[in-house]
């Protein structure tokens, strides 16, 4: 994890192979295709993305072949109980504000957060909320600093734009915490 406790692009795809096997067994091609499919969607392809290597997990104990050798074979994987764990410490990190990054990990607490516990799935909610407040609060403090920029400022319809978007997701956020 980065210093601030949010996930590097090899943790969410980390994430993303958890999540998909916590939810059931997968031969080690259909793993690979999932992720690389889901994450390829959300953040586009990229190479730092793509890195995580299915067998790595195994060799951590994170997964485990539930019949057959491994890679070779393409058996088919499960989570273990440390995977169980590497899970629900990847779903609870932070979110970095602002990045490509958090669009995909959010993406990815939304597919998963159903794996966690209920009083967990609420405290993530929370924390997306408390997220989109802070990128709001950003963007209005700087939108103010150019209001008297006059009409030819692209960058206050800019703003202007972000922010409706960011009010919009922190509605949907906040009716979406509610029905947790």
């Amino acid at each position: 994890m980065f210093a601030d406790n949010t996930l590097t692009p090899k943790e969410a795809v980390r994430l993303c192979a958890l999540g998909l096997i916590a939810r059931a067994p997968q031969h080690y091609s259909e793993l690979a295709g999932a992720v690389r499919h889901f994450i390829s969607r959300v953040a586009g392809p990229q190479i730092d993305l793509m890195g995580t290597s299915v067998e790595l997990l195994r060799y951590e104990g994170l997964v485990e072949a539930i019949d057959g050798a491994g890679m070779e074979d393409d058996a088919q994987l499960s989570i273990t109980a440390a995977g169980r764990r590497e899970l629900v410490n990847l779903l609870t990190a932070r979110l970095r504000p602002g990045s490509d990054l958090s669009k995909l990990v959010v993406a990815l607490k939304m597919r998963f957060l159903d794996l966690l516990e209920p009083a967990q799935q609420r405290a993530q909610a929370d924390l997306m909320v408390e997220t989109v407040e802070g990128e709001l609060s950003r963007l209005i403090d700087l939108r103010g600093a150019f209001a008297g920029d006059g009409d030819g400022c692209h960058l206050t319809d800019w703003l202007d734009h972000d922010i409706e978007l960011l009010e919009a997701r922190l509605t949907w956020l906040e009716d979406f915490s509610a029905r947790l």
